[in-house]
């Protein structure tokens, strides 16, 4: 398999038709090395317009997003050198990495210990070093180093959770997709005060929910 003509046509037929125009994300792409992030029984689909499972048999439903996806996330989230990044759900470490080349310091938060480890593996083997892999379980909190400029949320969640607001300073920004199938939106949430905050929805898009953020109920009396 050619790697780099797989890649420049994931670049050219996936990412730029869907709207992903930024210079310095394409830039990106095309160094940071997709495949070496992808589960060696799956590198053959590393560059595929598709969501990859990180664990055998796709347990626990944990992927990595479709290249797409990944590539308009972080258009979106804009990071700058100077900010401070927190990633939830770590996966193989690929959106770390990528976040790591644009930010001051990147923290990704992993629940699977497995994933967190494959991650932290990964992240080495790329020269990464401003990018630390926390194993917890974000829907709890993340007491490490907040409040951040950028969260971004490699999963999709029913509703932003104040678990997950609370980690964004004033002046920063939350990316991820939020909603119920059939209907989810990448959604960047500005905090623009101590409570006050504007919200703009982007695009549609399905991805599999980050774990252990459940819907809240719509059960009322």
């Amino acid at each position: 398999m050619d790697m780099e003509q797989a890649r420049f046509n994931m670049i050219e037929q996936q990412i730029r038709p869907w709207n992903v125009l930024d210079a310095h994300v394409l830039q990106l792409l095309e160094v940071v090395r997709r495949e070496d992030f992808v589960p060696l029984a799956h590198k053959a689909l590393a560059f595929m317009d598709m969501e990859i499972p990180l664990r055998e048999g796709g347990a626990r439903g944990q992927t990595m997003l479709a290249p797409r996806v990944e590539a308009r996330l972080l258009q979106d989230a804009n990071v700058q050198k100077h900010e401070k990044v927190l990633e939830i759900g770590a996966g193989s470490g690929f959106m770390a990495a990528l976040l790591a080349h644009r930010a001051q310091r990147v923290v990704t938060v992993e629940i699977e210990p497995e994933l967190a480890r494959l991650a932290r593996a990964n992240l080495q083997k790329a020269g990464i070093h401003n990018a630390e892999v926390l194993e917890l379980d974000a829907a709890k909190g993340v007491k490490n180093d907040g409040p951040f400029d950028v969260v971004v949320l490699s999963g999709s969640v029913a509703e932003v959770p104040q678990v997950l607001l609370d980690q964004v300073k004033v002046g920063g920004r939350l990316v991820g997709i939020v909603g119920e199938d059939p209907a989810m939106s990448a959604t960047v949430m500005t905090r623009t005060g101590e409570s006050t905050w504007t919200t703009t929805t982007l695009w549609e898009t399905v991805t599999p929910r980050l774990l252990n953020f459940v819907a809240p109920s719509r059960f009322r009396f």
